[in-house]
């Protein structure tokens, strides 16, 4: 048994029925030219005799002695005919048809007494075409962790094959010593902890100091619409950018393709809340995850700052230049950070949302960004599962209470695909803003470009 790091539980403890932890991706592939009818069965059959998953995903929470303090990975045998489910849309599916099914997949919480995943293989999609959705729970994975777990699965090569592994280990007994084990954890975790405390008070005193402070935007976040408490029902809405367009105004600019994409989920959000006739008067923020180094252990690498988008802004050059300044600092200070420092930085920002969830205070509290934008690559080449050729894969995320929108983009070859999730009745026309992304692209290509 190992234990859930400080990070880890916090995911763990924030779970609720209306706010599911998990995260997800929905994939979909192009049938290769040989294909019968058989052939999603036949994966779904495939997957369903693979060990496929590693590390945390053999394995359940456990209680135990220390449960409540520290929770631990218990390795049990999973039950590949719950987790790994044929899904069908009435042919011939449309994407609608399919964003419609994954959103309300996406809405149901986890059985969190079993491994905290599950595979859904979907046919009938038109275009000769099937889909995968994929989803578990953040305090198993995060965003990068997803990505590299999906990516075994893949291959470079059409004419490369999974092939099925029936030889499963027994789950391990639990260890002698185990409670002496995890208590030693625990001891190292509050020494790390005083070690981190140090740095990281010294580096935020920096951080709050100057232009372009990510902790000062925090503090000055306005509240949105979306900043308010959530029902369990989730939307989904899918755009899809071209990666050589943003890096023609990443040059042409001086900025990054992150900063572009930035630029771009501002200004989306900048219109629909215009024409809902509630935009603040202050900018809106964002929280953007930074991913640092990690080893085989760790779950959840990843920190961030809170960067505003200039929606109180009309210059779409100015907007970009202004998400530049604060982004170039946010990851500079970060990344000068040892790595227990990180870790403790990513529990700082999380404690607030864990704890006024648990206490139903999070919509209350003033908020300290209006969503996440978070980024992440999956492959520059093109990829196949079973010589079916990957076409597209958008990310879905999860949503807090008070915290109804967040956007996903992952880079997958020669384009950036954002996954926009939202509270269903709280973002009315969720598709509006992957519109809106689009017709940003453009007007900030003809100013950067002409």
């Amino acid at each position: 048994m190992k234990l859930l790091s400080p990070v880890d539980t916090m995911f763990l403890r924030m779970e609720s029925q209306r706010t599911p932890m998990h995260i997800g991706a929905l994939l979909t592939f192009t049938l290769p030219d040989n294909a019968d009818d058989n052939f999603v069965r036949e994966l779904h059959h495939t997957f369903s005799q693979l060990s496929f998953l590693p590390f945390p995903f053999d394995s359940v929470v456990a209680g135990g002695v220390l449960g409540p303090v520290a929770p631990a990975w218990q390795p049990v045998q999973p039950d590949p005919d719950y987790h790994v489910r044929l899904l069908a849309l009435p042919r011939p599916g449309s994407d609608r048809d399919l964003g419609t099914l994954v959103a309300r997949l996406h809405s149901n919480p986890l059985d969190m007494s079993r491994p905290l995943w599950e595979a859904h293989i979907i046919e009938g999609l038109s275009g000769n075409r099937f889909a995968m959705y994929f989803k578990a729970h953040h305090c198993a994975v995060d965003g990068l962790g997803a990505v590299n777990t999906i990516k075994k699965w893949l291959s470079t090569s059409p004419t490369e094959y999974i092939a099925p592994d029936d030889s499963r280990d027994e789950p391990e007994n639990p260890e002698t010593g185990l409670i002496d084990a995890q208590t030693t954890a625990l001891l190292q975790r509050v020494a790390n902890g005083t070690l981190a405390a140090g740095e990281l008070a010294q580096r935020l005193v920096g951080m709050a100091r100057g232009a372009n402070s990510s902790v000062r935007s925090a503090l000055h976040t306005p509240r949105a619409p979306f900043n308010t408490a959530l029902t369990q029902q989730r939307r989904l809405a899918v755009a899809v950018l071209e990666l050589p367009r943003l890096r023609a105004i990443a040059r042409a600019t001086a900025t990054t393709v992150n900063d572009v994409t930035l630029a771009i989920c501002g200004a989306a959000v900048r219109r629909y809340l215009i024409e809902q006739d509630a935009l603040p008067e202050q900018s809106l923020t964002a929280s953007v995850p930074v991913g640092f180094e990690r080893d085989e252990d760790t779950l959840n690498a990843a920190t961030g700052f809170v960067c505003p988008l200039g929606t109180d802004e009309t210059d779409v050059l100015m907007r970009l230049a202004m998400i530049n300044a604060v982004t170039s600092r946010g990851k500079k200070e970060l990344l000068a950070m040892s790595p227990n420092a990180l870790q403790h930085h990513t529990l700082l920002g999380l404690l607030p949302l864990a704890v006024g969830q648990r206490t139903g205070a999070l919509t209350r509290m003033p908020p300290l960004f209006n969503f996440t934008v978070s980024n992440v690559v999956l492959s520059k080449q093109p990829l196949y599962l079973n010589g079916a050729q990957l076409e597209l894969i958008v990310p879905v995320s999860f949503l807090c209470d008070g915290y109804g929108l967040n956007v996903t983009l992952v880079g997958y070859t020669d384009k950036v695909v954002l996954g926009l999730v939202g509270c269903r009745d709280t973002i009315p026309h969720l598709q509006k803003l992957a519109v809106y992304a689009q017709d940003a692209l453009a007007e900030l290509e003809k100013a950067a470009l002409g």
